[in-house]
């Protein structure tokens, strides 16, 4: 099995699924625009500044991770072939504190705020209020739509490096 290869398959994964960041807080950030110049109603108007902010969150989570993966791609083959072994452990503690962190952060802490954001929908009344936990619900749902694709690739690629690992110590 070619580490070296499924590490920059995954890494190539991830870059085309940050663009889906990007995407998105373009698109929030032009309803955002949308809401300032065709804006009638209060609450249309409340929608200017949370789709505005929600763009903006969106953006920088894409950018950042984009340009992150990009220059993992690129040191991946330096570090594996300086030592392969090395290489997978380092993979191997990486990948798994981000599994750690999915989990933690994606699929308990993430739904917990939309229940929330849902929950304080219900009794707040105020155009901004309302404006602002929709945005934040609608952030989230993006995120965790985004993440747990990315769970499932990086799941995969954990158990590609438990198998290398295996077959370098034997």
């Amino acid at each position: 099995m070619d580490i070296l290869k499924s590490a920059t398959d995954w890494a190539k994964a991830e870059v085309f699924s940050t663009s889906f960041f990007i995407l998105f807080g373009i698109i929030f950030m032009a309803a955002s625009f949308g809401f300032w110049k065709l804006g009638k109603t209060d609450l249309a108007r409340a929608y200017i500044t949370p789709a505005l902010v929600t763009g903006a969150l969106l953006l920088i989570i894409g950018l950042g991770l984009f340009f992150t993966n990009i220059s993992r791609i690129s040191s991946f083959e330096k570090h594996y072939k300086e030592d392969a072994s090395a290489f997978v452990q380092s993979e191997l503690l990486r990948v798994e504190g981000t599994l750690k962190e999915y989990k933690t952060i994606v699929f308990t802490a993430i739904p917990v705020i939309i229940a929330c954001c849902a929950l304080l929908l219900i009794v707040m009344n105020a155009p901004v209020w309302r404006a602002s936990l929709i945005s934040a619900i609608a952030m989230l749902v993006v995120i965790l739509l985004i993440d747990g694709m990315a769970h499932a690739r990086i799941d995969a690629y954990n158990k590609q490096l438990l198998l290398v690992e295996h077959e370098l110590k034997n």
